[in-house]
C-alpha cells in the first residue's frame, strides 16, 4: 500500500480547492478534481487555455477531531478481498477505526472482477459496507470482469470508468457511445464518476464533453504533486455558430453540490458550537446528529450568533444544549434532482437560505448543500 496525496477542485465553490489525502495500492499517482457542474453541451473546440491555479492545503494530524469534517479517504480493495466473510470486514472497520475517522469519512473503492459464484458474497459485502456508513466506491466500470447490475445492487457513491476506455473516448466514436451510457447510468443511480488516467488535455476535454464531472492524471499534476502546488486545468474554448450537441442531460443530482458538513453531537453546548464557527469563519451551519450520525437539528451561523450576542445571551445559554437554538433539518436524499432540492428549499419562506442536509438511504448525514450553490450551478 502507498499513501499518495490528490487535489479535488470543485468548480460549485470558485477559487476554492482542498486536498484529498489517499491510500492506494502502488501504481502512478496523480491528482483529480471535479470539472464543470453539468455536462458540457458545446462541441469542443480545438483550442484550449491553461489556467493554472494554487490549491492549499495541508494533512490532518492525529489528535482531536477538527470541527469541519475533512474530505473522504479513498482506500483500494480488491472484489475477491470481500469473499473472506464478515471476519475480513471487521478487521477492515477495525482498522479504519484506529486511523480516527468515521465510516461516512472512508471511501472503500471496490476493484477488479470476480468469478459468478462469488456474486451473493461479493453483494451481501457491499451491502453490509453501507450498513456500517461507508461510502462505496466500483472501479473499472466499463471493462472489469464484474456484472453491470453491480452498480444496482452495489449502490456506489463512486463510479471510476476504466483508464483505458476514459483515455481512447476522443478517437473510438463507439467507446465514447459507451461512457456516454455509463454517465447517464451512473447519474441516474446517484453516483458520480470519475475518469482516471487521463494524461493529456486533449482526453479531459472529451471526457467532459461526454459528462463526466470528475477527472483524474497526470494531465491536471504531475505525480511529484503536493499541497500548495499549482495545477493545470484545461478549459474548452467557446465556439459560436456551430449548433450544440444534444446530450440525454435529466440535470445534476444534489449529491454533485454536497460539501462536508460540520457535525456535533446534538447533546453539544451552544458554547462548543460557538467554538465550532468561530474556528472556521466560512461555516454556515452545523448539523446535530445523533450516535448514528442521522441529523436531529442545524444551527444557522446567523441566527444563532444574533441570539448569543444579545443582552446576557452568552450566559443565558452558554452551558445548554444548543439544540435550544437550533431549527429542524431540513432532509434531503442523495439521489434527488439538485432543481427539486431548490424547489423544496423554496417552500419555507423564513429558511429558505438556509443549508439543506444531504442524507443516505438509512438517514445518515453526508453533508450539507448551500442554495447559493445550487442557484449558481442551475443558472444558464
Amino acid at each position: 500500500m502507498m499513501r499518495l496525496c490528490q487535489p479535488w477542485m470543485s468548480c460549485f465553490r470558485r477559487g476554492r480547492c482542498s486536498t484529498r489525502w489517499s491510500i492506494s495500492t502502488p501504481g502512478p499517482s496523480s491528482p483529480w478534481r471535479r470539472t464543470r457542474g453539468r455536462p458540457e453541451r458545446r462541441p469542443r473546440a480545438r483550442g484550449w487555455t491553461r489556467r493554472p491555479r494554487t490549491c492549499g492545503g495541508r494533512s490532518r494530524p492525529r489528535g482531536p477531531r477538527p470541527a469541519s469534517a475533512p474530505p473522504p479517504l479513498q482506500i483500494g480493495l480488491r472484489a475477491d478481498s470481500l469473499t473472506h466473510g464478515d471476519a475480513f470486514l471487521a478487521e477492515l472497520h477495525h482498522g479504519l477505526g484506529e486511523t480516527g475517522r468515521r465510516p461516512q469519512e472512508v471511501i472503500i473503492c471496490v476493484t477488479g472482477g470476480f468469478h459468478p459464484s462469488q456474486r451473493p458474497a461479493v453483494s451481501g459485502a457491499l451491502r453490509g459496507l453501507r450498513r456500517a456508513g461507508y461510502l462505496v466506491g466500483l472501479a473499472g466500470v466499463g471493462a472489469a470482469y464484474a456484472p453491470l447490475d453491480l452498480l444496482v445492487d452495489g449502490a456506489p457513491y463512486l463510479a471510476k470508468l476504466d483508464p483505458e476506455l476514459a483515455r481512447r473516448t476522443g478517437g473510438d466514436p463507439r467507446r465514447s457511445a459507451l461512457v456516454t451510457a455509463l454517465v447517464d447510468l451512473a447519474h441516474r443511480l446517484g453516483a458520480h464518476v470519475l475518469a482516471p488516467g487521463l494524461a493529456t488535455e486533449d482526453q479531459v476535454l472529451n471526457v467532459r464533453e461526454l459528462g463526466v464531472r470528475l477527472v483524474q492524471g497526470p494531465a491536471l499534476a504531475p505525480p511529484e504533486w503536493r499541497p500548495g502546488m499549482p495545477i493545470t486545468v484545461p478549459v474548452a474554448a467557446e465556439e459560436s455558430g456551430r449548433p450544440d450537441r444534444a446530450v440525454p442531460d435529466l440535470g445534476p443530482r444534489v449529491s454533485e453540490f454536497t460539501l462536508p458538513a460540520v457535525t456535533m453531537p446534538h447533546t453539544a453546548t451552544a458554547d462548543a458550537v460557538l467554538n465550532a464557527l468561530n474556528a472556521e469563519t466560512g461555516t454556515t451551519s452545523v448539523v446535530l446528529v445523533d450516535e448514528r450520525q442521522r441529523p436531529r437539528a442545524t444551527v444557522d451561523r446567523t441566527r444563532f450568533l444574533l441570539r448569543l450576542s444579545g443582552a446576557y445571551g452568552h450566559a443565558l445559554h452558554a452551558h445548554k444544549p444548543a439544540a435550544r437554538l437550533a431549527d429542524p433539518p431540513r432532509l434531503v436524499p442523495r439521489t434527488v434532482p439538485a432543481v427539486a432540492a431548490l424547489r423544496a428549499a423554496g417552500r419555507e419562506g423564513d429558511r429558505v437560505y438556509d443549508d439543506l442536509v444531504v442524507v443516505d438511504e438509512h438517514g445518515r448525514c453526508l453533508g450539507i448543500v448551500r442554495v447559493s450553490d445550487l442557484i449558481r450551478g442551475l443558472s444558464p
